[in-house]
C-alpha cells in the first residue's frame, strides 16, 4: 500500500525562501480546532494533543481502508480583536498584543478523500480511549489562501517580528493588501527543538 505523504504531493505548499516571496496556495482541508490565549499555555498544549490524537486515529482507520497517509505538519493561523487594537500590524502584533489575547485555529492538512464521517467515529474512538472533552471541538476546516507572500523564519518565535517587518516591506513595495489570516507552519516540533534550529513558514494571504 503506498503512503500518502502531502509534504512530498504539494512541496511548494510546504516550502519557503529565506527571503519574502509570492505564492499561489490553493484549495485545501483540514483538520482544525480553534482557541484563543497564550501559546504557552496549558489549554494551547491540551489542543495540540487532541488535534494529534484525532489526527493519527484517523490515519489508522484510513489506513485500515487501504488510503493510508502521513500526518502532516502543525500549522496555525492568528489573529486578534482589530477593533479593540486599531493601528497593529502583522510586523508589531505579536509584540504589543498581550498573548492572552490571541486568537488561533490550529490545522492539521489532511488527505481530500478524509471524509466528515470518517472523523466523526475516529472523534469517538478517541473519547472513549482518552475522555478527552476538547476532541469534540474538533472538525474539519477548508482554506483557498490563493495569493500569498510567505518567507521562511529560522529562530525561535520571539525573533518573528524582524522577519514580518521584511514581509510587510515587501507587500507594501509591491502594493498588496491584507487577504487573509496570518497563517504559520511549523516545519520543526517546537515542542522538541531547539528554539534557534526552528523553521516556520510565515505566510500572509495578499491581494
Amino acid at each position: 500500500m503506498e503512503k500518502l505523504d502531502l509534504t512530498k504531493k504539494y512541496k511548494t505548499y510546504f516550502t519557503a525562501k529565506t527571503k519574502p516571496e509570492i505564492v499561489e496556495i490553493g484549495p485545501a482541508q483540514y483538520l482544525s480546532i480553534a482557541g484563543n490565549g497564550d501559546p504557552s499555555g496549558e489549554a494551547f498544549a491540551a489542543r495540540i494533543e487532541a488535534l494529534y490524537s484525532t489526527a493519527y486515529t484517523l490515519k489508522f482507520a484510513c489506513k485500515a481502508k487501504g488510503n493510508d497517509f502521513v500526518v502532516s505538519k502543525l500549522e496555525g493561523l492568528w489573529w486578534y480583536d482589530e477593533n479593540k487594537y486599531t493601528g497593529k500590524n502583522m510586523s508589531n502584533a505579536s509584540v504589543d498584543i498581550p498573548r492572552s489575547e490571541w486568537e488561533y485555529r490550529l490545522l492539521i492538512r489532511l488527505p481530500d478523500f478524509v471524509t466528515e464521517s470518517n472523523l466523526e467515529t475516529s472523534k469517538e474512538t478517541v473519547i472513549a480511549k482518552k475522555n478527552n472533552p476538547l476532541v469534540r471541538e474538533i472538525g474539519l476546516y477548508t482554506m483557498n489562501e490563493g495569493k500569498c507572500v510567505q518567507m521562511l523564519h529560522i529562530g525561535p518565535f520571539a525573533t518573528e517580528p524582524e522577519t514580518l517587518q521584511q514581509i510587510m516591506a515587501f507587500t507594501t513595495a509591491n502594493k498588496l493588501g491584507r487577504n487573509g489570516l496570518h497563517h504559520e507552519i511549523y516545519l520543526s516540533d517546537f515542542r522538541k527543538t531547539a528554539p534557534e534550529k526552528l523553521k516556520t513558514i510565515l505566510r500572509e494571504p495578499v491581494k
